[in-house]
């Protein structure tokens, strides 16, 4: 076991540092600074935009080099999520240990080994290529494990009401599955949510005839919306997914039918149906129950895709020539920021260390992963940006 750097890559050390960072979204802890600093030493303009809102205040910024295009933008965040109950933990969350050839630490994985890549690809890609085609900038943020309400998608607002463009985007998460880049993640399914409030009457149990026990319609519900066949995905995305993810109801007292019954749901869905689609087949299908009802719908993300194309031959070459494995394309799993640049007309894909272990204790990736990456990032802009 050891936790100094002594002798270690410089990926590996800076990220390292960065893990030591407690950045327990939506905080920083310094590490954008940290970032900021060695990228401002490689000629690139920093610019401060960090918002607010209800949920509190988040830091980010934006970080250029260059003004031509293509635009290469490395897109990830520095907050983490917490750590969970420390007695399950091998070592301190915030204390990067390496333990049998793995650097554990929060966000080893998901993502401050990723960007510690990105700062050190591009300090080797700009020493030896100082006069490469377009520019490269970096859209950093605090607020992806959070809400994110002022984190990518302000920064993103505010790039397009300027008219300042991203051309190609490799968001750091992580999308390998057995081994690093054995995954790159070219697109992801849209997300909607919904709180759905079934109405009754509220009454003593012992009267319940002059009651509605709106619990006992949820059976019915419930089996109504599951049997749904919302569709059969495509050549990209799997089906549509309904998941029901909290029932809550009742007084509290086991005497009294309540007035109202909630379900929380939401639905991964692929682009064979939109959002609006969504809202109508659930109302066909509640009014059928013929119940008092009323939702509440939060749209998280839409779902997005690129095509084979620049980025994402960019990408699996860059893995070929690092690794000598060949890399498969997924849509999978759950959202990322990605779905606040697609929209932009950027080419958006996602390549980072093995989800593994992400947001669980004891997070970790191999060792070698930091500067396995940091060469396979500096590939990228080698193929996109060098003639």
């Amino acid at each position: 076991m050891k936790t100094d750097s002594a002798g270690d890559s410089p990926t590996l050390e800076l990220t390292k540092q960065l893990i030591a960072a407690q950045s327990v979204t939506p905080e920083d802890a310094g590490c954008q600074t940290l970032m900021a600093d060695r990228l401002r030493a490689l000629g690139f303009e920093i610019e401060r935009m960090d918002f607010s809102d209800h949920h509190g205040a988040v830091k980010n910024f934006w970080a250029r080099r260059g003004t031509a295009k293509p635009c290469l933008a490395f897109a990830g965040h520095t907050d983490v999520v917490p750590t969970g109950d420390l007695k399950h933990w091998h070592t301190n969350p915030f204390e990067p240990t390496e333990i049998d050839g793995m650097l554990y630490g929060r966000g080893t994985a998901d993502m401050k080994t990723s960007l510690a890549a990105f700062v050190t690809s591009i300090e080797r890609f700009v020493s030896e290529h100082p006069d490469h085609n377009g520019s490269i900038a970096l859209l950093i943020t605090s607020d992806e494990e959070g809400p994110a309400t002022c984190g990518t998608v302000r920064v993103i607002e505010t790039l397009e009401a300027r008219n300042e463009k991203i051309d190609y985007c490799l968001v750091g998460e992580p999308s390998s599955t057995e081994q690093l880049g054995d995954v790159i993640k070219n697109g992801r399914r849209g997300s909607i949510g919904c709180v759905l409030t079934v109405v009754g009457t509220q009454g003593h149990v012992a009267y319940p005839h002059l009651a509605n026990n709106p619990i006992h319609r949820c059976g019915d519900v419930i089996n109504a919306l599951t049997a749904i066949e919302w569709d059969q995905g495509n050549d990209h995305f799997p089906p549509t997914s309904f998941q029901i993810s909290n029932i809550a109801g009742g007084t509290g007292a086991t005497n009294v039918i309540p007035a109202t019954t909630t379900i929380t749901f939401n639905l991964r869905y692929s682009t064979e149906i939109t959002g609006d689609g969504i809202k109508e087949k659930v109302s066909e299908t509640l009014d059928a129950l013929g119940i008092d009802y009323e939702t509440s719908w939060t749209l998280f993300g839409l779902p997005f895709l690129t095509e084979e194309g620049a980025l994402v031959s960019a990408c699996q070459k860059a893995v070929k020539e690092s690794l000598g494995i060949d890399t498969q394309l997924s849509t999978s799993g759950g959202t990322s920021d990605g779905r606040f640049i697609a929209p932009t007309g950027a080419q958006v894909v996602e390549l980072g260390p093995v989800n593994a272990t992400i947001h669980k204790v004891n997070e970790c990736v191999d060792v070698t992963a930091p500067e396995q990456l940091s060469l396979i990032y500096q590939g990228v802009m080698e193929n996109l940006l060098l003639d």
